[in-house]
């Protein structure tokens, strides 16, 4: 099942992974937006279906399918919580996860495969981690053991300098849980669990890891874990019966690295290039300003420098949803021809692993968006044989 499905990046992934893979219902849905253009791409590819919504999640997750493994890219907001006298814990802001929480909750599925910012491991600013130990003891308090790491796909040879925190949240009930309950926890985070298989890692430093209980005895509510979590995470870990170890993943890759110049198209419309190059120039050169806070506070702000153009021989930097405008965080390169350019929709549709013109039915602002949200797809592939490998998922229902 895909929640938040976008234009079917974690679907296209497992599916070129195995054909075990059925996904027996899928959700997208863009609030305050008449057009509903990442939906319509989705059943562009996988077909008109009544199991295919696009419909608020608040709404569609009352008929929501049995199934066996749950993915989704869902936003990063703020998940604290706060009690009341009369209902107990009530302030979700985190509005989707709980939607999310709500789902597992009613349909406890086999294997859970999330992904989203890496900052998640680190919100909010004022107390850092604890959104993500929120959603730790959610997933504990249901009977799952979890999973996370945060993946830059360029550290593992692809085109894109993309940095995901996935979590892999597995029942007590699966094959995959009681073939590891007795297994070594860092052993499992280091070489043998989930993750560490398709993405090696360099061998740890003792110094920079952690672990701590997120149980009742330590946090006796999500309230109380909204209000006092003060635990360090690090960008790899593990929980297993509400214990938590968590350290510093650092990748250990050979192979060859993908790069910019690998993606580009070989003839590329005028459109696309750039006559007067000096709003980017400036735009991407060092600043520092002057500000003023809300409470009349001076402050400097600086920005360091960026390339310009962007270096062909090294993968892309982080693709945003202002991709393709004239922006800071935008790429532009000089190509084979001498001239400036933008990247086009197929290149960042390559850039994440996308077939060319995936998104070709869309209007093309909306085709830099979706590449802006989208994650990067072989990432998910290589997933998608993991999960094979530990448990033979079963069909959904026909």
């Amino acid at each position: 099942m895909e929640l938040f499905a976008g234009v079917g990046g974690f679907r296209l992934g497992l599916e070129r992974a195995s054909s075990k893979f059925e996904i027996v219902w899928s959700n997208q849905w863009e609030p305050g937006s008449k057009s509903q253009y990442a939906f319509d791409c989705y059943q562009q590819h996988y077909g008109i279906s009544e199991f295919h919504v696009n419909e608020d999640v608040g709404i569609a997750r009352e008929n929501v399918r049995d199934h066996d493994l749950l993915v989704g890219g869902f936003p990063c907001q703020d998940y604290s919580v706060a009690r009341t006298q009369a209902k107990g814990i009530e302030g979700k802001k985190g509005v989707l996860w709980w939607h999310i929480d709500y789902i597992i909750d009613k349909k406890r599925p086999k294997y859970i495969l999330l992904e989203n910012v890496d900052r998640l491991t680190r919100s909010p600013a004022g107390q850092r981690g604890r959104d993500f130990g929120i959603i730790l003891r959610c997933l504990a308090e249901k009977g799952y053991d979890v999973e996370w790491r945060v993946i830059n796909a360029a550290e593992y040879g692809f085109s894109q300098r993309r940095r995901r925190v996935f979590i892999f949240a597995y029942h007590k009930g699966t094959d995959y849980y009681k073939r590891i309950r007795g297994a070594d926890r860092k052993r499992l985070l280091s070489t043998d669990g989930f993750f560490a298989k398709e993405f090696p890692m360099k061998r740890p430093d003792p110094k920079r890891s952690a672990s701590f209980f997120i149980g009742k005895t330590r946090y006796p509510s999500l309230a109380d874990i909204s209000n006092d979590f003060a635990e360090h995470l690090y960008n790899g870990g593990i929980m297993r019966s509400y214990h938590v170890y968590t350290r510093e993943c650092l990748p250990e890759y050979n192979g060859a690295i993908g790069t910019l110049s690998e993606i580009l198209e070989e003839t590329v419309d005028k459109e696309y290039y750039v006559a007067d190059t000096s709003k980017w120039k400036e735009l991407k050169g060092s600043k520092k300003l002057e500000r003023v806070s809300k409470d009349g506070i001076k402050y400097s702000y600086s920005e360091g420098s960026m390339a310009f153009p962007d270096h062909l021989d090294r993968p892309a930097r982080t693709m945003l949803t202002s991709e393709g405008t004239v922006n800071r965080s935008s790429h532009i390169i000089k190509d084979d021809t001498g001239g400036y350019r933008i990247l086009t929709p197929i290149e960042c549709e390559r850039i994440n692993g996308f077939d060319d013109d995936w998104t070709k039915a869309m209007p093309e602002r909306f085709r830099y968006f979706v590449m802006g949200n989208a994650l990067v797809v072989p990432l998910v592939e290589k997933m998608g044989r993991r999960l094979i490998e530990i448990d033979s998922i079963v069909k959904g229902p026909s």
